[in-house]
């Protein structure tokens, strides 16, 4: 039996709803090549993998006994898939027509990129602008969490994090796409492994596209194939507190692990001091809100 063009690997916790819709989305839209589609379940308590056994008996499903967060599950389903190409998505999201054809087509044709990601868009049809980014180095950081970004969004020195300043319908290259959609080349695994399984959620796409680019391949943008992504559904509002401090560990860590020897000591110092404080103060806001959730609102 030939092996798949494409494997789609999706982490689910507590999602049922916007899983189906999701792979139902897949099946209305699937690419030309073949594909494989591989869930991973961390323990849910829903009606999840009675619903993936009774309507989707093709997907392949990895049962946890426990939340073992994203990246780890995520590493699960990616080690078990066959694919030319390796895509992690999201059980929140939906595949518009074309999108999944238009990312294989775009990686075919340009075998120096490793990984690319779509235009992903919130439910309004807005963009998600952390679809592309630059690298998290400590000024795109500030000027991110202070909101500098939004004061000035076409501006390149304050909009460095999500790339503001780039026309949202055109192709290019990024330092890094979101794991809600992110497409991988068979290749990059074999050659830089696969993802850090430090970070228990958050910023592990960030980090795995900071280290392709050190490896050599480029990163792009391909705002011609769009996925719609709800965002924070399923696991960050099973366990909205460990989802807000995991959050802001990741960027701690994403840190520490890849910029921080360019410093000097007390600026480190410094930055986790602010992450620290960040952490404090999006602890106590949500303690106040109704609905809880990790990061900025979409």
């Amino acid at each position: 039996m030939p092996l798949p063009d494409l494997s789609i690997c999706i982490v689910t916790q507590q999602a049922c709803d916007y899983l189906r819709n999701c792979l139902r989305s897949i099946d209305e839209n699937s690419p030309v090549a073949t594909y494989e589609i591989i869930v991973v379940d961390n323990a849910s308590t829903d009606d999840t993998l009675n619903m993936l056994r009774t309507e989707f008996p093709t997907v392949q499903v990895i049962a946890n006994q426990q939340n073992r967060g994203y990246t780890a599950p995520m590493n699960q389903a990616l080690r078990q898939a066959s694919g030319r190409y390796l895509m992690q998505l999201n059980p929140d999201t939906l595949i518009h027509a074309g999108a999944l054809k238009t990312l294989l087509d775009f990686m075919d044709a340009h075998v120096q990129v490793g990984i690319c990601g779509p235009k992903v868009l919130n439910s309004d049809g807005s963009l998600q602008k952390s679809c592309r980014r630059g690298d998290s180095r400590p000024w795109a950081v500030f000027t991110y969490f202070l909101g500098l970004s939004k004061l000035f969004p076409r501006s390149k020195f304050f909009g460095g994090y999500h790339l503001n300043h780039l026309p949202e319908d055109e192709i290019n290259p990024v330092d890094g796409v979101a794991g809600s959609c992110m497409l991988i080349r068979r290749e990059v695994v074999n050659q830089i492994g696969f993802l850090d399984e430090r970070y228990f959620a958050y910023q592990e796409d960030a980090d795995y596209c900071f280290h392709a680019r050190q490896a050599g391949w480029q990163v792009f943008y391909v705002p011609t194939a769009r996925v719609t992504h709800f965002g924070g559904r399923g696991g960050t509002r099973v366990q909205p507190y460990r989802s807000i401090y995991e959050w802001h560990r990741s960027y701690w860590l994403y840190y520490h692990k890849n910029f921080a020897k360019d410093y000097f000591v007390l600026f480190n110092w410094m930055y986790d001091g602010v992450i620290g404080l960040k952490l404090l103060s999006a602890l106590v806001i949500n303690a106040l809100r109704k609905e809880k959730f990790a990061g900025p609102r979409r």
